[in-house]
């Protein structure tokens, strides 16, 4: 876990899981993407380990400039130990998860599918150069228990469910190919618990009845099952307390 990418590194998952890494491996390089790098928490702003890269995963085109970018600071003959994809959006000012069928809006559904699920593809074909190294490679993206189509018994969140079951699907493809081609390797997909943040800040009065993890309580739990992941994880959905989840 030398050399490590993260997506959505403003984000308070992103954010305390690059900062669990630094403090936990003496010698981790980060690469940190998102949209708005000035939003991301000063250590990780100020650390001489860390670089932070815009990019947005609504638009798979500025992958390029990324790729450009992680050249420079760490070479695609370095490899890329770990890439966590912790990107993500539920809501904003024009979308907000849909009670009912009358709710969906196909833009939303698109914005919801571009961040969630293809952006986490795009990326990881645009990383493949990093991950031809011969050093065990975790490839690991931020679902959600919501996206199991078989443990959904509460409809609604159109958007935010199929996307996040749409990237259940991508890690699973992804994890019979890559160990084709870059073994080896293990890609999983993982339900961090519901965590404070931006993202489930309107949520307060449904949250008291759950068990709401602190952002690093949340990195902690994640790097726990993140360093005990073998090859033999390849293609599995765990849960925040090292737990598989149903697909």
């Amino acid at each position: 876990m030398r050399h490590v990418v993260i997506a959505g590194a403003s984000g308070a998952i992103g954010g305390a899981m690059a900062q669990a890494i630094l403090d936990a491996v003496p010698d981790s390089r980060i690469v940190g993407l998102c949209r708005r790098p000035e939003r991301a928490a000063e250590p990780l702003q100020t650390s001489d380990r860390v670089e932070l890269i815009p990019w947005d995963a609504e638009h798979p085109e500025s992958l390029t400039g990324v790729t450009h970018a992680l050249e420079s600071v760490m070479p695609a003959e370095q490899g890329v130990d770990m890439l966590l994809y912790a990107a993500g959006i539920l809501h904003a000012s024009d979308m907000f998860p849909e009670k009912r069928l009358e709710d969906l809006s196909a833009t939303a559904m698109t914005r919801a599918f571009a961040v969630n699920a293809t952006g986490f593809a795009v990326l990881v074909r645009a990383l493949l150069p990093w991950f031809r190294h011969r050093r065990f490679k975790r490839i690991a993206a931020i679902s959600a228990k919501v996206g199991s189509i078989s443990d959904n018994r509460l409809g609604g969140w159109y958007a935010y469910r199929s996307s996040k079951a749409a990237l259940n699907m991508l890690v699973r493809t992804l994890s019979v190919e890559l160990p084709r081609r870059c073994k080896p390797v293990a890609c999983v997909a993982m339900h961090p618990g519901t965590t404070e943040s931006e993202l489930s800040a309107p949520f307060g009065q449904s949250l008291a009845q759950l068990q709401v993890h602190q952002p690093a309580d949340t990195a902690a739990n994640l790097m726990t099952v993140l360093e005990g992941v073998s090859s033999d994880d390849n293609g599995r959905f765990l849960s925040w307390d090292g737990s598989e989840l149903p697909w």
